[in-house]
């Protein structure tokens, strides 16, 4: 009888791998450490331009008229005082040029957001009829201008002169909002989206209102700080064209009230007395005219960080 004796498979030899070295890493050759605390000094050092007197400012408010007037302010009120803030709350007109502040920021932006998106979406569809010549004439107000006589005289023949609407629609439109907002519609909204909607019956409108600005509330965001900010701090257009001051915006109202308290008296003390008040109220206005971009900024942060790089890069 014949046995056959099976062999059993042997194991292949498994490739050895590499012991991984706990705890190793890159070493930064001398050239990349120098050049990071070059970066550290750098950044530590504009942070401090810019804090230094942001905090002197601060401190400079609630401290007393004498004490700012004399220069032995710093970082650190001297004097405690809130004489700065009574004076400036105090004053009736400070309060509805705060108002209309409010009102020209929040209104102008929406305004301003909505037309810019008007335009911006219809000139970023390569379907558009004229839009190479449409895009010129935007870029065209990038570089030249009426000038302040032609727009007055088209503002007053619009019949807008002393009223509201004199502030927000002459500086509705920016052109360089327009060109960020369509680079991220024609980099950022898929041509698929475009193409299943009106598969579904999609109008325009609907695809724009239910698509396109959901998916661009990183760009409203960043449009919209930049037109807030800018009716914020906007005075020279009421300077211009209004002449009612309960329709004054605050920066006005606070030019105004500077002015004011820089006539002093008519004695030596009284003279002296008001420049004084006029030094501390300088830091007291400015507090207030820049806590309520503050306040704003935190909400939309999380978007405007995501719109920074709107358009330069396309995935």
């Amino acid at each position: 009888m014949t046995f056959t004796t099976a062999r059993r498979a042997e194991p292949e030899a498994e490739t050895p791998r590499p012991k991984r070295r706990r705890g190793t890493q890159v070493q930064d050759t001398r050239v990349d450490r120098v050049f990071m605390v070059g970066v550290y000094v750098l950044l530590t050092t504009f942070l401090l331009v810019v804090l230094v007197p942001l905090a002197n400012i601060v401190a400079s408010s609630f401290s007393s008229p004498a004490a700012v007037a004399g220069g032995r302010v710093f970082l650190w009120p001297v004097d405690f005082s809130l004489v700065g803030y009574e004076a400036v709350l105090g004053n009736e007109s400070v309060l509805t040029g705060f108002a209309n502040s409010v009102f020209y920021a929040v209104v102008g932006t929406i305004v301003s957001v909505a037309l810019t998106v008007m335009i911006a979406y219809p000139l970023s569809r390569a379907d558009l009829v004229g839009r190479k010549v449409l895009i010129a004439g935007v870029l065209f107000t990038m570089l030249f201008s009426g000038g302040l006589i032609p727009t007055y005289m088209v503002v007053r023949a619009l019949g807008l002169l002393d009223t509201r609407w004199a502030i927000i629609l002459p500086t509705a439109i920016a052109a360089w909002q327009v060109l960020i907002a369509m680079t991220f519609f024609r980099s950022s909204i898929p041509g698929e989206l475009y193409e299943a909607a009106q598969l579904d019956g999609a109008s325009e409108l609907r695809f724009l209102w239910s698509v396109v600005l959901p998916l661009s509330k990183p760009l409203l965001a960043v449009i919209a700080l930049m037109y807030g900010i800018g009716q914020w701090n906007s005075y020279f257009s009421a300077l211009i064209y209004l002449r009612s001051e309960e329709l004054y915006p605050l920066q006005l109202v606070l030019r105004d009230l500077l002015i004011v308290n820089n006539s002093g008296g008519s004695n030596l003390a009284d003279q002296l007395a008001a420049q004084q008040m006029a030094d501390l109220m300088k830091f007291s206005l400015i507090v207030v005219s820049t806590v309520p971009v503050l306040l704003v900024y935190p909400f939309v942060a999380r978007h405007f960080t995501k719109g920074v790089m709107l358009g330069s890069v396309k995935g």
